[in-house]
This record gives structure tokens, C-alpha cells and sequence, in this order.
């Protein structure tokens, strides 16, 4: 492979399209720099594997944001950088941060250039967000969609409301869909820390209060389903379905209380392995897409007395065949690939609930939206889609 060949293979690789097509205007007007660009920069520098190419990406996205000016440039970068996997709330995030240290009108200039191709893309902006005051703390609520049944998310422990952000868009066709953070995560990070799993049902109620909700289809994943089985139990009234996606209905003390303990000792950066390998299939992990990005900087950046905390309350589970009497439907779901609550040990939450559904979703792990968002999105459409009486 000589210089050429080199440079215009590692162009097309960064960027997704071969120079003579992306390039073709710069060939015309002057051959001589479009050489330099494919034979020199990407066969010299470009293609140095100390940084990768999604890494370059964002960099050369933070730079043209940074000087100003590059607006075209900016724009084929930011696809690329979308080429490369990376995230629009990434993206975004740049242009926040270059706010900071080259100023608002550079970093509005900016969010113009990636807000139009994120938009020519397909991708939806931001939820909004709201804060709201609960009773001994504050948080944050996603919202998609403005009419229809009310749906509320549920999130996993040590995560936040945007492990929903792969399923809120599409979930939100006809229904108001909200997210938001539980106590010592997010937003929430700092309030009081749980007692017991009563001081989080009581806190998604309080939500539904603060939200004007009377009356809502919980769903909620791991931990968040562990919660909103506790809200049912306690106010039935105020739940039209629930679903469980690998959420237990009882707790494992022993494993618990080691998490709690193994945070305290050794860290959060000792718990990143264990967890992520809980959460995620091998391939996942091997490929390292936004979700593994995100779960594992949400457990690097975790409080660990939050973590233990939260860990030592999740052990106070108490809706273990409490929910034989539950009066609205009720859906379980499980993954295939879950090593911390698979198919079987979902199946038996199952039949403690008279009439649940139970599905099981292929090469799916624990955390099933951030891998599998498709596929959770499509079995809660069918379930809230297929509920007697008005659309869910």
C-alpha cells in the first residue's frame, strides 16, 4: 500500500466517505492541497493509532468549535464524529465546555452548526428537562410527548433518567412519557440518603404529586423496578400497569451488602469492572458503544458513601408476594444474556403475580435499555398499546 492508498483508506475510515468524493471540490481548485491533505495529513498523522479516531473526532469538533470561523468544517466533523459513534449529547456537551474557555458566542455559533446536523440526521434535540421540589430534596424530570396516558421511568442504581433517553422518543407516540432521578443519583445527588426502600416509593409519589399525576403506567428497570413495586404496593390507586424489566421482588443481603462494602474499602474506580461485566454482554463491552460510556463513567463519578447507601436500603425490599392482589396489569421482562436477574429467576417473580406477563428478550443483558433499546421499546409499546380500554 503506498502513501495514497494509505492516506485515502484512513480518510475514509475517519470520516465514512473517500476523499475524491468529500474532497471532490478541493481536487478541482487545487490538486496540490488535496494531496497534502490525503497523502500528507491523513497518511502521516491521521492515521497514528495513539488516538483513535473517535477521540480525534471529538477533538478536531472542539477545535473548529474553539477558533470559530469553520462552520463547513465543523459540520463534516460533527457527522464524522456521529460516524465514529459518538453521542449527540456528547457533541452538545462540546459545545457547553467550549463555552468556558473560548467563550458564548463561539460555543452558540457552534451548537447551531451541530444542532443542524443532528436535526438533518434524524435526532431528536433534548428532552426538557424541569426541576421539581420534593419533600427533602430536588430533581429533575425528562419529559417526551404532551398528550396521552402518563408512563414514568424508573432508572437502574447508579445510573441516571437518561439510561432512558434510547426508548423515551419512540415510547412517547400518543402518551407523556417522564424520567427522572432518584435520591443520590443525578440531579438528586446530594439529598439525604435512603433508609429504606419506603424513603423511594414515598419519593415517586411525592413525583406524581409534584407532576399533577393521578394516576400513571410505572415502569421501571433493576432497582427502579424494585421501586416502583413498592409505590404499587403501598398506592395501587395510582398505578395503571406496571412493568419489570429484571427487576427482583426480593433482595440478596449477603451480595448487597458486599457492593455496599466494596465501595467503602476500595472505590468507586474498583467497582467499574465488576458492575459493567454484570451489566453488559462481552461484546458490548468489547465494543464499547455510548451506553457501556455511560454507565461507566456514571460509576466512576459515584459517591461511594451514596453507593452504599443505596445498596443498604435496596436489602429493605419488602414486596415479595405483595403484589398477588394487585389490581392492573403487569408485565415482566427479562434478557436472555442477564447474569444478575435472568429468565428464571424473572419467570418466578412472575408467577407470584397472578396474571403478569413474562417475556423474555434475546441476546439481551441486564441493562436492557442502554443495549437493547429496540427491543424494550417494542415489547412496552405492545403492552401499553394492548391495555383494556383507552390507548396506553
Amino acid at each position: 500500500m503506498n502513501r495514497h492508498d494509505r492516506g485515502r483508506r484512513e480518510f475514509e475510515g475517519l470520516v465514512g466517505a473517500p476523499p475524491e468524493d468529500l474532497l471532490a471540490g478541493v481536487r478541482l481548485r487545487s490538486p496540490q492541497l488535496y494531496e497534502a491533505l490525503v497523502d500528507g495529513a491523513a497518511a502521516e498523522i491521521l492515521a497514528h493509532a495513539e488516538l483513535g479516531r473517535a477521540e480525534r473526532e471529538l477533538a478536531t469538533v472542539a477545535i473548529l468549535a474553539a477558533i470559530g470561523g469553520a462552520e463547513a468544517q465543523l459540520a463534516t466533523h460533527t457527522r464524522a464524529a456521529l460516524w465514529q459513534g459518538r453521542s449527540p449529547a456528547e457533541l452538545r456537551a462540546l459545545c457547553e465546555h467550549v463555552a468556558l474557555y473560548a467563550g458564548f458566542p463561539r460555543a452558540l455559533n457552534a451548537l447551531t452548526v451541530v444542532d443542524q446536523v443532528l436535526t438533518d440526521a434524524g435526532i431528536p434535540r433534548p428532552a426538557p428537562l424541569r426541576r421539581v421540589a420534593l419533600a427533602d430534596h430536588d430533581t429533575v424530570v425528562a419529559q417526551r410527548g404532551d398528550s396521552g396516558p402518563a408512563v414514568v421511568l424508573v432508572h437502574s442504581l447508579g445510573v441516571d433518567w437518561r439510561m432512558w433517553e434510547p426508548v423515551m422518543d419512540r415510547l412517547a407516540a400518543g402518551r407523556q412519557v417522564f424520567a427522572y432521578d432518584f435520591r443520590g443519583h443525578g440531579a438528586a445527588a446530594g439529598a439525604p440518603a435512603p433508609v429504606t426502600m419506603a424513603d423511594f416509593g414515598a419519593d415517586l409519589v411525592g413525583l406524581l404529586d409534584a407532576l399533577g399525576l393521578d394516576r400513571v403506567h410505572l415502569v421501571g428497570l433493576s432497582l427502579g423496578g424494585a421501586i416502583a413495586q413498592t409505590a404499587a404496593v403501598a398506592h395501587p390507586e395510582r398505578v395503571a400497569s406496571l412493568a419489570l424489566l429484571a427487576a427482583p421482588d426480593h433482595p440478596v443481603p449477603d451480595a448487597f451488602e458486599a457492593r455496599a462494602r466494596a465501595a467503602e474499602t476500595d472505590g468507586m474506580a474498583a467497582q467499574i469492572a465488576p458492575t459493567l461485566t454484570r451489566w453488559f454482554t462481552p461484546d458490548a463491552l468489547a465494543d464499547n458503544p455510548w451506553g457501556v460510556q455511560y454507565a461507566r463513567e456514571r460509576i466512576r463519578r459515584f459517591d461511594p458513601a451514596a453507593w452504599a447507601a443505596t445498596w443498604r436500603a435496596y436489602q429493605t425490599l419488602a414486596v415479595r408476594d405483595r403484589l398477588r392482589d394487585f389490581p392492573s396489569p403487569v408485565l415482566v421482562l427479562s434478557g436472555e444474556a442477564d447474569t444478575a436477574a435472568g429468565p428464571d429467576f424473572m419467570a418466578a417473580v412472575a408467577d407470584r403475580i397472578p396474571g403478569a406477563l413474562h417475556e423474555t428478550l434475546p441476546r439481551t443483558p441486564h441493562m436492557q435499555t442502554l443495549e437493547q433499546p429496540d427491543l424494550v421499546t417494542a415489547a412496552l409499546d405492545r403492552f401499553l398499546g394492548g391495555l383494556p380500554g383507552r390507548r396506553a
